[in-house]
């Protein structure tokens, strides 16, 4: 039935394990409890609302396509670019088309859809996506070895040097020049 949610309640039961599941590229930086899967979509998702309209892209899809990118990994698990090198048969595409059968047709279609722009690479906003998430892996990076970990210069060059917007350079230059607690001491008005 055209109407029927159960798979979509399924899903969102499933989605909420991305609240718990680690990004496991962090654990080789030496961090012990790096952020989840779903709170590193979260400020992939605003970076890439950000980026997007910057480069004179839809912020809106670009974020909507940013909040789907790592959903998959309810089922793979976050895989790190080293395991990435031997776990090569993951395909998004086909885990989300697993993920969304049963859900009303417009909806499954959508988010396939979703997902297949964004592995693609076929717009603006897909790519202003893809920024934002190495972006934010660099802005984690910067976090990370503000709080000791040094280890995670590599995470910082790394997701710098594969950056291809204009404005994602841009920002991660800006990012880069800051230290992390300058926006507190901007907004309580304290000299630098």
């Amino acid at each position: 039935m055209a109407d029927d949610l159960s798979a979509v309640a399924h899903f969102l039961y499933e989605a909420g394990t991305l609240k718990h599941s680690r990004r496991t590229g962090w654990w080789m930086a030496g961090v012990n409890d790096p952020e989840s899967v779903a709170e590193h979509s979260w400020r992939t998702s605003l970076i890439a609302s950000i980026i997007a309209k910057l480069e004179g892209a839809d912020p809106a899809r670009a974020s909507f396509l940013a909040v789907w990118h790592d959903t998959q990994e309810t089922r793979t698990g976050d895989v790190n670019h080293l395991g990435k090198k031997y776990a090569t048969s993951v395909d998004p595409q086909a885990v989300t088309a697993d993920q969304t059968a049963g859900m009303p047709d417009v909806l499954a279609s959508a988010i396939q859809e979703l997902v297949a722009e964004y592995e693609g690479k076929d717009s603006p906003e897909a790519l202003c996506a893809r920024d934002a998430d190495k972006l934010e892996c660099m802005l984690q990076g910067i976090e990370y070895k503000a709080q000791g970990y040094a280890a995670a210069q590599r995470w910082i060059d790394n997701s710098r040097a594969r950056l291809t917007t204009e404005t994602g350079r841009r920002l991660a230059d800006e990012l880069l020049g800051q230290g992390t607690l300058d926006w507190l001491r901007a907004a309580m008005g304290e000299k630098g």
